[in-house]
């Protein structure tokens, strides 16, 4: 083999890459060209906040209709389920056996009555008759006595008459407040005393209480953003709340947190809080399990984005800022408490950055920006990207 044969390719080779090198169209890398992006400078600003429990539904008086008095139970008098009225009779209870008591006790007051008046009589005679000392001492104390006694047993029997008469009214069983109605717990024609004495329970609709569980990391977690100044409570300390039905849509009237607990259950780690809704049209039913919206505080010198411009990689969420040279800056960022088009930024951010919101799934670390304006609010995703 001559040495020319090797040289020839290793000639050819060079002169190729020559005429590469010195081609009229030397081009940059791609990262080199600029990056058209948007961009939004971050300022502290007093935003609103929410909090999200799932809570339930609950009578604020939900009412036991129970059986007084013993007896067999012989008509039900209204539509189970239905809303009633204060006073509505709701059942009978055979009355027969206490017409009878009360019909005994009346008869047992007139005679005592008329014990009382010949006791009285013979008092209003003794008594002259003692003044002018024609009777004894003894005989005129056992007059006064036998008048008094007569009287209190009158009494008595009167107090008879009214228990039988209450007893009576007994039988007749009304519901106590305007409510709905439960199932009947006791069939008609069965017999009821105090071991089976719950007929049914009637629920007050309006206003619907609805009852819901702060857990210790929640109720801390809000505790440690108030002292610490970055969170304001209502001047008057009372929350407004919405509720979320379970189909998706959004009950019509606003509610107020009317109490909160001081105090943890030990059984669960929780504290309850309640809020109150006007239900008017029933659209409520108590054992409901509803999602409560709670507003009212805000957070001070707090800092949003646009979820658009919020990426996430392997190590968390991550934002883009216009750096020196205009080139991209990373700036890791913790986010929480979405609100329409925007996060609230717990981290990362002390306000003053210009950060990218368009243009971020394109752009990586110190690559070249070009500004072209800010970002139109309208432009803002509904949902946190995604970078590649």
């Amino acid at each position: 083999m001559r040495l020319t044969d090797i040289r020839y390719p290793a000639a050819a080779l060079f002169v190729a890459l020559s005429l590469t090198a010195c081609g009229p169209e030397n081009k940059a890398p791609a990262s080199a060209i600029p990056i058209d992006v948007t961009t939004v400078v971050t300022k502290p600003t007093s935003l609103p906040a929410s909090f999200t429990f799932v809570g339930q539904t609950q009578s604020p008086q939900a009412v036991d209709i129970r059986a007084r008095v013993s007896g067999f139970l012989i008509k039900r008098n209204y539509t189970e389920g239905s809303i009633v009225t204060a006073g509505q009779l709701l059942f009978e209870i055979d009355h027969a056996p206490f017409l009878a008591d009360l019909a005994s006790a009346k008869a047992e007051f007139l005679a005592q009555k008329a014990r009382y008046e010949r006791a009285k009589a013979n008092l209003d005679r003794v008594l002259p008759l003692a003044a002018e000392n024609a009777l004894s001492p003894k005989d005129r104390d056992d007059a006064i006595g036998s008048a008094k006694a007569a009287e209190a047993s009158m009494q008595a029997a009167q107090a008879q008459v009214q228990t039988q008469e209450l007893n009576l009214s007994y039988t007749y069983v009304r519901s106590p407040v305007d409510g709905v109605s439960d199932y009947a717990r006791v069939n008609d024609g069965s017999y009821v005393n105090t071991e089976n004495s719950l007929l049914t329970t009637v629920s007050t609709l309006n206003p619907m209480r609805v009852v819901l569980s702060v857990s210790e990391d929640q109720f801390l977690a809000i505790r440690a953003l108030h002292d610490s100044g970055r969170m304001s409570m209502p001047q008057d300390g009372r929350m407004q709340a919405s509720l979320l039905m379970a189909d998706g849509t959004t009950y019509p009237q606003a509610g107020v947190v009317t109490f909160a607990s001081t105090t943890f259950s030990q059984q669960t780690g929780t504290f309850m809080v309640r809020a109150d809704f006007a239900n008017a049209e029933s659209a409520l039913r108590p054992g409901q399990f509803v999602r409560v919206t709670l507003t009212g505080a805000n957070y001070l010198n707090a800092i949003q984005l646009p979820q658009r411009a919020v990426m996430h990689g392997p190590k968390g969420d991550f934002v883009f800022v216009v750096g020196k040279d205009n080139k991209a800056e990373v700036r890791p960022v913790q986010v929480a408490d979405p609100s329409g088009e925007f996060w609230r930024v717990e981290s990362g951010l002390k306000g003053g950055e210009q950060v990218v919101v368009d243009g971020a799934g394109k752009t990586t670390s110190g690559a070249p920006l070009k500004v072209t304006g800010d970002a139109p609010i309208g432009s803002f995703g509904a949902v946190k990207a995604t970078a590649e």
